[in-house]
């Protein structure tokens, strides 16, 4: 029994806001909504922004020093998946459906809204690319990459357990064990069902509008039940054939579909004027870096619009980025650290950056340049269903929009699958977790999304989600502080390994899942 007291914990930590949701979604919503917009908004905003710089800088600064070719795991040790696949898997999981739906949304959202200046103008609009690369950026996928590379680092280069508390070992001693290492868990748990859930949850909503737009089949609770068990299915059978197996050959497969919708879009879109976004928006982003990654507004006070953005989504990256980096971690094994940054990171970055600007800069063009406010107007009113009506627009739109379905499916399914090996791998304290503990969780995280999707409880718990990323970051930066005093001690030549500490430990002392 003392083995499961993370397990239980979590699930008892998670179905107290579960029920909170259920019974009275008003009240969460606006409690949670409170701690992002007004106390969070007001009082941390600040340290979110110097948080997730500070992510990418660490990320920036292992990579380029000597540290960079130190190989995560022994030096002998090869990648266990080649480079395509490596980034497909990690690409998949770090995104899923949010890719397809903000891609047309964010740009003209920020269009129609800007953080400065007046909305709707062609400055606005290269704004809004600009704070779309800033916002699906090095900044997400830096605090990504910061907690799979040291997941990976620790699990790889120094034996310890693929879980969190473990790489907290050389800054805590034993105490990382204790109640402290049991309760870091315990949030990482939460962090993980309360983002996957709300993302299934969401998902469903959002290919139930569009399965109601395009074919006429009423988006109501009994299609979306019917919708939610239909992927669990599916990810939950592609989680049990195993990495090499399902997860592998589903985003490889997802990646080529995905480059295909995009290629098409951009060669059927306007070319000429998506390659000038590109550029134009790559170099106001790279120009601006370091203004937005810092800039509040001290003397205004007055943090909606950051809130709601920048807040909102550096909490959801870190929140969120639990599962990502522990999943990432366990495909990265062979890998050199510098190898990692660049593919966890960088790589990434460049390619949202033009998946954006194809998606998004073809949206914005249909609005400022051809007159389609019909566009703009859609996405204020349902977003669900403006990806749909923004795929018609082009030629063989009933092929295209069948395509970004199954895409849409599988981008689910690699990041939900991806999710319960995650959360197998806590609960059974092994990098391969047995399938049994896969469909347990599979099992809660359709149970969760149902009882939340019934009673509307599922924008509150995302913002909840988003809000935890707030105690979580303090984790984080404890994790890069035991990164660089164990990277030092491998600069000065010395043989430390965690595991030694871990082993000498009392049995009790070690019970963290």
């Amino acid at each position: 029994m003392a083995k499961n007291i993370v397990v239980i914990g979590a699930l008892i930590l998670t179905s107290i806001f579960v029920l909170f949701g259920v019974i009275a979604p008003d009240k969460m919503g606006e409690l949670s909504n409170y701690i992002l917009f007004t106390f969070i908004g007001e009082n941390f905003g600040w340290y979110y922004m110097l948080v997730a710089f500070a992510f990418v800088a660490i990320c920036l600064y292992v990579a380029l020093s000597k540290y960079g070719n130190i190989r995560l795991g022994k030096d002998t040790d090869k990648p266990e998946f080649n480079r395509f696949t490596w980034i497909a898997m990690l690409y998949s999981a770090g995104l899923a459906i949010s890719l397809f739906f903000w891609g047309v949304a964010e740009p003209v959202l920020m269009y129609i809204d800007p953080p400065f200046g007046a909305g709707e103008t062609k400055e606005s609009a290269e704004t809004a690319m600009q704070y779309t690369f800033f916002h699906w950026g090095l900044h997400s996928w830096g605090s990504y990459a910061i907690i799979g590379l040291i997941m990976a680092y620790f699990q790889y280069r120094k034996n310890t357990l693929p879980l969190i508390n473990e790489t907290l070992e050389p800054l805590l001693g034993k105490r990382a064990f204790g109640p402290i290492g049991k309760f870091i868990n315990i949030l990482a748990i939460f962090a993980v069902i309360s983002g996957i859930t709300t993302s299934l949850g969401l998902g469903v909503k959002q290919m139930g509008a569009g399965f109601d737009y395009v074919w006429g089949i009423e988006n109501n609770f009994t299609n979306q039940i019917i919708l939610i068990l239909f992927l669990t299915t599916l990810f939950i059978i592609s989680a049990s054939t195993g990495i090499k197996r399902g997860i592998k050959w589903l985003s490889n497969i997802n990646i080529v579909l995905a480059l295909t919708i995009m290629m098409f879009i951009f060669i059927a879109g306007p070319t000429r004027n998506i390659l000038s976004i590109l550029v134009n928006g790559t170099g106001d982003y790279l120009q601006n870096f370091i203004s937005m990654s810092f800039h509040l507004e001290p003397f205004l006070n007055d943090y909606t619009w950051q809130a709601g953005w920048d807040f909102f989504y550096w909490g959801w990256a870190i929140s969120f980025g639990v599962f990502v980096g522990l999943f990432i971690a366990r495909i990265s094994k062979g890998r050199t650290i510098r190898e990692f940054i660049f593919g966890a990171m960088l790589i990434p970055t460049i390619a949202t950056m033009i998946w954006y600007s194809t998606i998004g800069g073809s949206a914005l063009y249909n609005i400022v340049n051809l007159g389609n406010n019909e566009l703009a107007n859609r996405i204020l009113e349902n977003m669900d269903t403006a990806l749909f009506y923004f795929l018609q627009l082009f030629p063989y739109s009933p092929v295209l929009i069948f395509m970004t379905f199954i895409s849409l499916i599988i981008f689910f399914v690699t990041s939900a699958d991806s999710t319960v090996y995650v959360l197998g791998m806590y609960s059974e304290e092994t990098i391969n977790p047995t399938n049994k503990s896969k469909i347990m969780w599979g099992a809660v995280i359709a149970g969760v999304a149902i009882a939340l999707l019934l009673s509307g409880g599922l924008t509150p718990l995302q913002t909840v989600s988003a809000v935890a990323g707030l105690p979580f970051s303090v984790v984080v930066l404890f994790m890069c502080a035991s990164f660089i005093k164990s990277l030092r001690n491998e600069k000065l030549g010395s043989n430390y390994e965690p595991k030694e500490d871990i082993e000498s430990c009392e049995v009790g002392e070690r019970e963290v899942g």
